[in-house]
């Protein structure tokens, strides 16, 4: 289990880019970031390194969202929901 954010991840810098720690996984993106999983924080050594290093990765979102003159709001992308026909039937 990684205890810390890998210093390469730049939030919103690419569309490939993952950040994972426990089994929370934070998916790069350069419109949106997606937070997949469940990492738990326990009251222990083990917990505090996992807490310090989710609050490392939201200091860098929010460092990355403050530093740039951002939208009241950016549309969401839909996806290509066009049937295709079974070749099978």
């Amino acid at each position: 289990m990684t205890e810390h954010s890998p210093p390469s991840f730049v939030p919103f810098s690419d569309d490939a880019a993952v950040c994972q720690f426990g089994g929370l996984s934070i998916e790069n993106g350069t419109d949106t970031l997606a937070l997949h999983g469940t990492v738990s924080i326990t009251r222990d050594r083990a917990g505090l390194g996992r807490a310090r290093a989710l609050k490392q990765v939201v200091d860098r979102i929010v460092a990355r969202l403050e530093a740039q003159d951002l939208p009241a709001a950016i549309a969401e992308k839909t996806t290509n929901t066009a049937t295709t026909r079974n070749p099978f039937a």
